[in-house]
């Protein structure tokens, strides 16, 4: 009797009505997505039409209408009928009494939002298989700059697309970097694990930390041992550095010192460092006592002006400080048009003296003043006019 107690005691109180069940094994797929076939809708057509729209962009409009009928093709086979609307710029998809697949709609919308992203339609009729779905990441809000949203979009790509190639490989999935969108192709799990990865970028975290993580991930998964315990001591830890305001400042230094090296060869003024500022000297004693205001309206006469006094001086030094100011614009505009300094050509007479400085240095058998390849060609001249 006691020992029936202990069972009951042990026994956990939510899995006290579970009972075993010997045909679900660990070889059963319950992610799996069986096919539905015109045989499964038992229900006949649907009473009532189901449409999506879609608009695309002007560059995209030629390659659509080469590449519509491939579209047709593909939706016909599942009941779909598809319109390319040139005028208005946009594709539309609706279900007909030939559909038998309830959600076979929902991947045609898909399929024409991929196209309208710039995917192929190699590529996009994949969309309309069950085991592949698609996420549509927006990045353009992400970043304010536009220099700095271009740099870390290219940093998704990578140099010669070999960011991008790891990132597919890893996930398997098939990602297009186009405009202020990124258009992903593959399993569900590994959607997200790419809509990581992207947001990560735009918020400058660079893609190799989440790769680093992806292989590592992936080797972990082929240890059987390890599939019930938690990965996190496996995994790298990164954290962020914070740079010190002198570190920051040696950086910039860096930087503008490699451009003044860039201008000096293309013989350009360089653009001055920012030096440290030097340390003043302490002294314990409190500084001098500032004037005030009144005391230095007193100094130059002004306390004692009338306000309409006060009013025409202080317009007279605003019209004095614009014409400063418009001098300066105009002067700074007119450097535009200043012509360079030029060398005169060289008059008739100049080059009969250099000619006949050339001839008797060469009659007294000095160097030529001109060397190089000019000089040689004179030379072989004044040889060829001796020798006639």
């Amino acid at each position: 009797m006691s020992s029936d107690g202990e069972e009951a005691v042990a026994v956990n109180k939510n899995k006290r009505f579970r009972q075993e069940k010997p045909w679900d094994t660990d070889d059963i797929d319950h992610w799996k997505i069986e096919q539905f076939t015109a045989a499964d809708n038992k229900g006949g057509t649907f009473t009532e039409e189901s449409s999506f729209a879609t608009l695309f962009p002007k560059y995209r409009e030629k390659y659509l209408r080469e590449a519509w009928s491939a579209v047709t093709k593909a939706l016909e086979s599942h009941g779909i009928a598809c319109t390319l609307d040139l005028i208005h710029g946009s594709m539309s998809v609706r279900t007909t009494r030939k559909t038998f697949d309830p959600y076979i709609i929902l991947k045609a919308r898909d399929m024409i939002k991929l196209l309208a992203r710039g995917v192929a339609v190699g590529q996009a009729v994949k969309i309309l298989d069950d085991d592949m779905a698609c996420d549509i990441i927006k990045i353009g809000n992400v970043v304010r700059n536009k220099e700095r949203f271009v740099k870390r979009r290219q940093r998704i790509i990578g140099p010669d697309g070999s960011t991008l190639k790891a990132i597919e490989l890893l996930t398997q999935c098939y990602v297009l970097v186009q405009g202020n969108t990124v258009s992903v192709m593959g399993p569900y799990k590994s959607l997200k694990e790419v809509r990581r990865i992207v947001l990560d970028c735009m918020k400058n975290i660079h893609p190799i930390y989440r790769i680093k993580e992806l292989m590592i991930k992936r080797e972990l998964a082929k240890d059987p041992k390890l599939a019930t315990e938690s990965w996190d001591r496996f995994l790298p830890q990164f954290r962020r550095k914070h740079l010190s305001t002198s570190e920051k400042t040696a950086r910039k230094n860096e930087k503008i010192e490699s451009k003044n090296e860039a201008r000096k060869a293309a013989g350009l003024e360089p653009v001055a460092v920012t030096k440290k500022p030097e340390k003043k000297i302490y002294t314990p004693f409190p500084p001098a006592q500032q004037p005030r205001k009144v005391d230095l309206q007193l100094e130059s006469g002004e306390y004692f002006l009338q306000p309409h006094e006060k009013k025409r001086r202080e317009k007279r030094e605003r019209q004095q400080k614009q014409l400063e100011s418009t001098e300066k614009r105009r002067a700074e505009r007119a450097e535009a048009f200043v012509a360079p300094v030029e060398e005169a050509a060289p008059t008739v007479e100049e080059k009969r003296k250099r000619r006949r400085k050339y001839l008797e240095s060469e009659m007294d058998g000095d160097e030529p003043p001109n060397e190089g390849k000019a000089g040689k060609k004179k030379k072989r001249k004044v040889k060829d006019t001796e020798d006639s």
